[in-house]
């Protein structure tokens, strides 16, 4: 296995790591909201509830918005998939853009800083990982080229 293929397999474990982690304890913590989800059907999740006369929220209904922006509707769903595709796309032999790595790793410094203490930095390394597997990658393409140029 080359260099790039083994660094963005380990980039996108940490991130599917991340993602299933960041849902799995949400399940734990907040298991009687999500299995309150299930009990009053599809849309009680964020129920759209159209309040006239600029009523508040009630404690629960606050409680049950966070339950779903911290599971369903967070990082961790778009972060399994990124994962998963760049394990596909190693597999392949694709490299990934070294941008993605550059956007993951900002977003996850400023996830970090925003939100002390918090697992963010750790996907700080599966875009610094991006990047270097897309700068190695550029390294060996150059080299190729010399070499054709040469012969």
């Amino acid at each position: 296995m080359n260099s790039g293929k083994r660094l963005l397999r380990w980039a996108s474990g940490i991130m599917i790591v991340l993602g299933t982690g960041h849902l799995s304890l949400l399940a734990l913590v907040a298991r009687g909201d999500v299995a309150g989800w299930v009990d009053r059907g599809m849309w009680a999740a964020v129920p759209l509830v159209l309040t006239g006369g600029g009523a508040d929220q009630t404690v629960e209904s606050l409680q049950n918005d966070v339950t779903f922006w911290a599971g369903p509707g967070s990082f961790g769903v778009p972060l399994i998939l990124l994962g998963c595709l760049t394990w596909h796309l190693a597999g392949r032999g694709v490299a990934v853009p070294a941008g993605i790595g550059w956007g993951l790793a900002t977003w996850c410094v400023l996830g970090g800083v925003l939100l002390v203490p918090s697992p963010f930095f750790a996907g700080t390394v599966s875009g610094a990982l991006i990047i270097w597997a897309a700068r190695s990658e550029d390294r060996s393409e150059a080299a190729r080229d010399r070499e054709i140029d040469l012969a």
